[in-house]
């Protein structure tokens, strides 16, 4: 019952972890209110929602790299709703590539969506939450935000920056009733693989490892309106990510073929 009635704002959420979240929050008896780029797949997406669970999905067309447009969108979601309970940042995309083949455009892109985007997402909902002494900012990183490998340098710079982002705003946060979560996943069977690893040759080195979207969005929705600091997976990865924090040019050293097999 913790979930029941409340409004889960969720960036991202025509496919992947987004739209499993979204399912996911409607069957704990949450409302979703799905946002993405395109409106036709929202329509969609909100439409198995409401079919498999009962709970209708609103949504709206959002790029979070568009500042204005996120700042209209959610002060006419306030407006319709009353209240947003839990916002999940959860849009970004990344590309692998070595350093020497960056394409600076595509780098910008990047932080515009995974790091601009969602600070100014969460700067849109904030005043609203700590007026109400309450709420949740849940942002989707990556155990990419913890340990950077070849070809992933901008990627990693990123959600190391939403970790970092992540950490400070939970300090602040917490002195007017809201709960922040870091959600570190490592990498998860969905089309973000299809922009990032073109290849293919990093899926096919890490698919026995791969996540299912699903098994993420249990997690998140778990610990929704919970003072859950992080959400880390899978365990031996974030095992991983602590053995690094203690000793990284050891990691570095014993990984470092692992490290390359993007």
């Amino acid at each position: 019952m913790r979930l029941k009635g409340r409004h889960v704002v969720i960036t991202g959420a025509s496919g992947g972890i987004g739209e499993q979240i979204a399912y996911e929050a409607a069957r704990q008896g949450a409302v979703p209110v799905l946002l993405a780029r395109s409106e036709e797949r929202l329509k969609e997406a909100s439409a198995r929602i409401e079919a498999q669970t009962g709970i209708r999905a609103p949504y709206a067309s959002l790029d979070v790299s568009d500042r204005g447009m996120i700042e209209a969108v959610v002060s006419q979601l306030i407006a319709d709703l009353g209240a947003i309970d839990v916002l999940v940042n959860n849009a970004g995309f990344g590309v692998f590539r070595y350093v020497e083949d960056i394409d600076l455009d595509e780098m910008e892109r990047m932080f515009a969506v995974n790091v601009f985007g969602l600070i100014a997402c969460t700067k849109a909902v904030y005043s609203h939450m700590k007026e109400r002494g309450s709420g949740h900012i849940i942002n989707i990183a990556s155990q990419a935000g913890k340990i950077a490998t070849p070809k992933s340098s901008v990627y990693s710079a990123t959600k190391h920056a939403v970790v970092g982002f992540t950490d400070s705003l939970r300090l602040e946060a917490g002195r007017f009733g809201i709960f922040v979560t870091a959600v570190n996943p490592g990498p998860v069977e969905t089309n973000f693989f299809s922009a990032a690893d073109e290849s293919g040759e990093y899926v096919r080195n890490v698919s026995r490892w791969m996540l299912r979207p699903e098994a993420v969005a249990k997690r998140v929705v778990a610990a929704m309106m919970t003072p859950t600091r992080e959400v880390n997976m899978p365990r031996w990865m974030d095992l991983g990510s602590r053995l690094y924090r203690l000793a990284p040019g050891l990691v570095e050293k014993v990984a470092k073929r692992a490290f390359f097999q993007k």
